[in-house]
């Protein structure tokens, strides 16, 4: 299917109460369009990266009582996986759309990529718009903006990112419910594009360091 945009009922899916009832609304309603944003943007990444990126659409398939408050679709240069690969994601809250970069806990190349962050972090930061936001858990829908961080917080960021075990770093754009129902799925595309493309250097870097890690 053509991605045509969010609706209202795709973010209201989250107010549906149990496992069973909800997962069937993300299922019929929200996981079509996350299908169909794999699809497009797999190519898309791949052409920009220079790897293969395939797409995993979250299936929330070790829930056993409580249901998922956010779902998604990931990519990353694994058939098999992305949580342990740099990866990028695209997803919904009930409250707005994120658009990340990731590093999450499970990924080796954490310890690396924290202390490539120490020693050229500020400048790829000056590439990334001062609208972006930054957040340490994925689990979490809350983020900062990149215009309220100082030279401090990210030298922390970093150097927990290094030295914790389940640190985690994400950068992004997020957009409120309000301002993606509005658009088209053709401004949607074009916002997450815009964006994937302003990530691309921090991705190179993870996986850069990925390699000379080894």
């Amino acid at each position: 299917m053509a991605f045509d945009g969010f609706t209202a009922e795709d973010f209201s899916v989250f107010q549906i109460e149990g496992l069973d009832p909800r997962m069937e609304a993300i299922i019929s309603k929200v996981r079509p369009k996350l299908e169909a944003l794999g699809n497009h943007f797999a190519a898309e990444l791949s052409n920009q990266t220079g790897e293969e990126i395939f797409a995993h659409v979250a299936k929330h398939a070790r829930r056993s009582v409580n249901p998922p408050d956010d779902t998604w679709v990931a990519f990353a240069p694994s058939k098999r996986g992305y949580k342990m690969l740099p990866h990028f994601q695209i997803g919904l809250w009930e409250t707005h759309v994120f658009i990340w970069f990731a590093v999450i806990y499970e990924a080796p190349v954490k310890e690396a990529f924290g202390k490539q962050l120490k020693k050229s972090g500020r400048k790829l930061i000056k590439v990334i718009p001062d609208s972006f936001v930054w957040s340490e858990d994925h689990t979490k829908p809350a983020a900062k903006a990149q215009s309220s961080l100082k030279k401090a917080d990210f030298d922390r960021m970093f150097s927990r990112l290094e030295e914790i075990k389940k640190a985690e770093i994400l950068c992004g754009v997020q957009l409120a419910r309000e301002e993606a129902v509005n658009m088209s799925g053709e401004e949607m595309l074009q916002v997450i594009s815009e964006t994937f493309g302003k990530l691309i250097p921090l991705y190179k870097l993870a996986q850069k360091s990925g390699t000379e890690s080894k």
